[in-house]
């Protein structure tokens, strides 16, 4: 982890723990008072710093909580403890997807097997087409993934060779698909980001996918983009739309003061899209954005093209 500099490599500080858990300063301060718990150590300077196993402690409370389960319940369980309730709703969540088939999967990654991983993403893709790729096999695997990362049975190293594997399979095929000219008629130009406090990109190169399918023109930023980039960016790629992705760990109230900030900036010139399983899109979803998920993408930009038709 990068912490500061005087701050050992083991312990995160306050920001580390904010951005990499989806829990915000403030909370984690009202926690330490109300529940005694996280319990952090101080860096020289007296600044808060967290070992690593209070982090991992939080990243399964935060899973907890956007399932559902309120702090107070759960925050004074053991870290054993609320993997087993992780991996209880995990369960449930999961029942109407083909276990055996995902789980060959997760079996590949936990015995480390991820030229055997690529090659069977790759097979699946080819049978599949790519759009049923995502839909079908892609959005459930990455779901059920997450799950096992929080709650403890993929260690963060094997979910992020996951996300290694599958996004270069991915992107190999948005690289062969025609991409449509950026100055077709009825070809959206669509710019693909995420927030500066969103580090999560699965999410985002899955939209991506779907959009080229749809003959969309994409432009692709990565992850973590500067408000101020995205906007002379979309200025400078006389954008559309603008499609931001929302991962779960991302702190909600960040998510609508970056979308309400970026709005702003941009005048209402350029639509905003935004998709993802955070809290903030399913509760609060502000009027200037519109919200889809990625089995919506195909309407969407059919909607799109008849409303700029006109």
């Amino acid at each position: 982890m990068i912490n500061k500099e005087n701050t050992p490599l083991a312990l995160s500080t306050i920001s580390d723990v904010e951005r990499d858990t989806g829990v915000a300063k403030e909370t984690l301060r009202v926690w330490e008072r109300r529940y005694a718990f996280p319990q952090p150590l101080r860096d020289p300077n007296g600044e808060r710093i967290y070992p690593p196993d209070q982090v991992q402690k939080l990243r399964l409370v935060k899973r907890l909580i956007d399932l559902g389960y309120r702090p107070s319940k759960i925050i004074q369980h053991s870290s054993e403890e609320l993997k087993a309730l992780t991996g209880q709703a995990a369960v449930v969540k999961t029942t109407s997807v083909p276990p055996p088939e995902l789980q060959s999967y997760i079996d590949l990654c936990k015995s480390h097997q991820m030229e055997a991983l690529r090659r069977k993403l790759s097979q699946a893709l080819l049978m599949m087409g790519l759009k049923s790729f995502v839909i079908d096999l892609v959005a459930p695997l990455t779901s059920l993934v997450g799950e096992a990362w929080a709650s403890g049975i993929l260690a963060t190293f094997e979910e992020h060779l996951y996300t290694e594997s599958l996004t270069v399979v991915m992107r190999s095929a948005i690289f062969a698909m025609p991409q449509a000219n950026g100055n077709s008629h009825g070809a959206p130009r669509i710019m693909l980001t995420t927030l500066p406090q969103e580090r999560h990109g699965l999410g985002l190169l899955m939209a991506e996918a779907m959009c080229v399918a749809e003959g969309a023109h994409c432009i692709s930023l990565g992850v973590q983009t500067p408000l101020i980039d995205i906007v002379e960016a979309a200025q400078a790629q006389r954008v559309d739309i603008i499609a931001l992705s929302f991962s779960v760990a991302m702190n909600a109230r960040q998510a609508l003061d970056g979308l309400a900030e970026l709005n702003n900036r941009l005048g209402g010139q350029t639509e905003l899209w935004a998709g993802g399983s955070n809290v903030a899109l399913k509760r609060r979803r502000p009027p200037y954005v519109r919200v889809f998920a990625l089995h919506e993408l195909q309407a969407a930009i059919a909607d799109w093209r008849q409303r700029t038709s006109r």
